[in-house]
């Protein structure tokens, strides 16, 4: 394939666990040998920078050499400034990954309608299911599809007329083990009857766990096997998580290696 495959984590929405979703498929593209860039469009609270900085320190303070993404922010100067950054890395590398801010934002809409995958990561509740779309109160039915909705269904169909690219919408579902299970059930026949009016994919992902917060100052992951200490149970499926989500966002193969 010719050119980056431009990866965007947009919703505009704040605490549905995007940056860090954000930041773990990143590191999981870099530790199987693909060359990432990450673009962090927030610049005020600036998490997917803020992290992979600190996984930088880390590195420095430890002696060791992790897997780690090329990374910078975008300090909403202009466009062109914006399509400056990202030609910088085109061609250089296998992934761009963007992640933007929790809120509509001009410079987030110009990535998602360009994205190859659009990740939109939501939790478990109809105040994030809102985003793209209403139910009705009564019966929980689809009643309409959202303004965010719209917008990237327009931006599909029209990349699909103009260059015939297929943007994979995806939606990732996070946090579902702490959802009481009517209201889960009530929200993935939600989901399911959405996804067949506007195309998007589902796929599970990040549980609520203390551990990406606790990782979040050394900027370690995971997948960081031998850094981390002795973990428990729950880690472990944490990181088995993880390489589920990265394995159903199904991008292109760009390295031989292997998840770690």
């Amino acid at each position: 394939m010719a050119g980056a495959h431009h990866i965007v984590f947009a919703n505009e929405k704040g605490g549905t666990g995007k940056s860090t979703t954000a930041v773990h498929v990143a590191i999981a593209l870099a530790a199987r040998g693909a060359k990432v860039a990450c673009i962090d469009l927030d610049s005020r609270q600036r998490t997917l920078y803020r992290y992979l900085e600190n996984r930088q320190e880390t590195m420095k303070r430890r002696d060791v050499i992790l897997p780690i993404p090329d990374f910078e922010v975008f300090e909403h100067d202009s466009l062109a400034r914006l399509e400056r950054m990202t030609e910088h890395y085109e061609k250089s590398h296998d992934f761009i990954l963007f992640d933007t801010p929790g809120r509509d934002d001009q410079y987030a809409r110009f990535v998602a309608t360009r994205a190859n995958t659009l990740v939109t990561p939501i939790n478990d509740s109809f105040v994030d299911f809102d985003l793209i779309g209403q139910v009705d109160p009564e019966t929980f039915k689809v009643k309409r599809l959202s303004f965010y909705a719209e917008l990237i269904w327009e931006a599909r169909k029209a990349r699909a007329k103009t260059d015939g690219v297929t943007i994979d919408w995806i939606v990732v579902r996070n946090r579902v083990q702490s959802v009481e299970a009517r209201n889960q059930q009530r929200m993935s026949d939600a989901i399911d009857e959405l996804s067949k009016r506007v195309g998007f994919r589902t796929i599970s992902g990040l549980n609520e766990r203390v551990i990406y917060r606790e990782l979040f100052p050394s900027g370690l992951t995971l997948i960081d096997k031998g850094h981390l200490g002795q973990l428990g149970t729950a880690h472990i499926a944490a990181r088995q998580e993880l390489r589920e989500l990265v394995t159903g966002l199904a991008l292109p193969s760009r390295s031989k290696a292997e998840l770690v």
